[in-house]
């Protein structure tokens, strides 16, 4: 495992400033604590294949604490773990046996296997707390869903947690009051991965549907699907410097142009500050309409990059479009035409192929336009795709009614971006299964969940609110689709000047957005292939 000094922008990756090498366990996931981290130290978590947890200062060159060393809480694969935000000493651990728990790095785990007490129970979950006379972690233990629990992800303001599982279904808890917010359900198979946007208000998910699914927080509901992956998809992130809001009257201006003016000045400082302030004034009493795109990015394991643009004839499709267009901000104004963007890449080949950095949200203040939707219309090449998945179907989950299929007809039918002929990749049936790794099955000796699992027929699921047909919702179509490495992508970050890639292989690879070749070339002085993505 190499530890890189990433910030903001990006860095040498052929000087790693800690490098540790594990025999007999295989790290599988880590989180730095961005809230207490300084140039002298930071804290990471590193969970394992084996369960234990392991707390380390790669600057410092110190291991602190190993959790659950002894296996005693869980002996199954960690799958995710994260520090609470906002705290200097909690972090959430998942597992593949479906459980997370919740521990202090302040407290002990004990010598013998903890004891538990249903604290709260609800529709496939239930939390306990630890039964002891001393504190001691775990503090509490939620037991999600069915099979293993692949990924979580804490909202921007930290009050709420996206789980999903294999199980296929995401759920969202508010994660103070241990209660369920919403679920969704997959349209065939496990979901493997979560993200949420900027502004806390969509969810996007991905998993063994090869599909990326867009779910609103607030309405509960899929709101768009992304077609673009022929194999399963490993990681989705919203890219924080390239989403884009703009505020506008849908009448004619009738001011001064002293008043037109102090309304531009006006806009441009709300564009200087934070992605998630901006995104808010969609929530105030003014509610004039505004032209927003999300952008957001998923690898799967087809090797594959894919870049994908979530626009207001998505987000709001009964809203009459306003007179401003849609802009995408973009490092440089100078940047090159739609369908040629200059990229270049760096590689390290290291013992791990997972790396982080810090993903802090700004946005510069260029920017460039783009189309208002790459959404696709509904076409018997689509209606195929979404028959064939309609035979694959797949576990459980509880119908709340059927999805309006008004949401599908009434989004504008704008022309798309595309790398490759749509309808070769609708008449492709080979789904790449040998890139697969297949989840981790473990059987949990648990015997302290409480609750009744019930399986709801496929059938009854598909076409629900829950799990909306194909021709219910808009299809989203790709931006940019490359493959960009041999073997199966499993890291994915949006940083101020580059994206950041890694894959099962071990290479970690930089991308420069456009305009950015040059310092990156400038900061990676070890020797790399270059190459331009159309």
């Amino acid at each position: 495992m190499c530890v890189h000094a990433f910030s903001h922008q990006a860095a040498d990756l052929s000087k790693p400033i800690d490098k540790r090498i594990y025999k007999g366990t295989q790290p599988t996931c880590h989180d730095f604590n961005h809230l207490t981290a300084t140039a002298e130290s930071v804290s990471l978590l590193v969970g394992f294949s084996a369960g234990q947890v392991q707390l380390i200062d790669p600057i410092k060159k110190e291991t602190s604490k190993l959790f659950n060393e002894e296996r005693l809480i869980d002996k199954s694969r960690v799958t995710c773990v994260k520090w609470v935000p906002g705290s200097e000493s909690l972090f959430l651990v998942s597992h593949a046996s479906g459980n997370m728990y919740l521990y202090n790095v302040e407290h002990t785990c004990g010598t013998t296997a903890p004891h538990y007490q249903l604290l709260k129970q609800g529709e496939n979950y239930s939390v306990h707390t630890c039964k002891s006379k001393s504190t001691r972690n775990p503090l509490l233990k939620w037991t999600v869903g069915e099979g293993a629990l692949n990924e979580f992800a804490f909202s921007p303001d930290g009050k709420f947690l996206a789980c999903v599982s294999q199980d296929g279904f995401l759920r969202v808890f508010n994660f103070d009051a241990v209660e369920l917010h919403g679920t969704m359900k997959s349209y065939f198979g496990g979901l493997l991965c979560v993200c949420w946007s900027p502004d806390g208000k969509y969810i996007v998910a991905g998993g063994e549907d090869d599909l990326v699914t867009v779910w609103s927080f607030l309405d509960c509901r899929v709101i768009a699907r992304g077609h673009g992956h022929k194999s399963w998809v490993s990681v989705v992130a919203f890219d924080h410097y390239t989403t884009s809001v703009e505020e506008s009257d849908p009448m004619e201006f009738s001011g001064s142009d002293e008043d037109f003016q102090d309304q531009m000045i006006h806009f441009g400082r709300d564009r200087a500050n934070s992605t998630q302030s901006r995104l808010s004034k969609r929530n105030s009493t003014d509610s004039r309409p505004v032209s927003v795109t999300y952008r957001f990015g998923s690898v799967g394991q087809d090797t594959q990059l894919c870049l994908w643009d979530l626009t207001e004839d998505i987000l709001f499709p009964h809203l009459p479009l306003s007179r401003t267009r849609t802009h995408t901000n973009v490092m440089n104004a100078t940047s090159p035409p739609a369908g040629a963007t200059i990229i270049t890449n760096t590689s390290s080949n290291t013992t791990n192929g997972n790396n982080s950095g810090a993903n802090t949200p700004g946005i510069n203040s260029l920017s460039t336009t783009l189309p208002r939707s790459n959404s696709l219309p509904h076409s018997a090449s689509t209606t195929t795709t979404a028959n064939n998945a309609n035979k694959a179907g797949s576990g459980g989950g509880i119908g709340s009614g059927i999805m309006d299929s008004a949401i599908a007809t009434g989004v504008s039918k704008f022309a798309t971006l595309s790398l490759h002929d749509r309808k070769e990749r609708h008449h492709e049936k080979d789904h790449k299964r040998n890139h697969s790794m297949g989840h981790i099955s473990s059987k949990s000796s648990d015997k302290l969940n409480l609750l009744t699992k019930t399986k709801t027929d496929p059938a009854k699921t598909l076409g629900t609110l829950l799990c909306p047909r194909m021709e219910d919702v808009p299809l989203l179509e790709p931006l940019i689709c490359k493959k960009i490495a041999h073997e199966r992508l499993t890291v994915l970050i949006f940083l101020e000047d580059c994206l950041v890639t890694a894959c099962q292989e071990g290479f970690i690879c930089t991308w420069a957005r456009p305009g950015k070749v040059g310092l990156l070339s400038s900061q990676n002085q070890a020797s790399s292939p270059s190459g331009t993505v159309v």
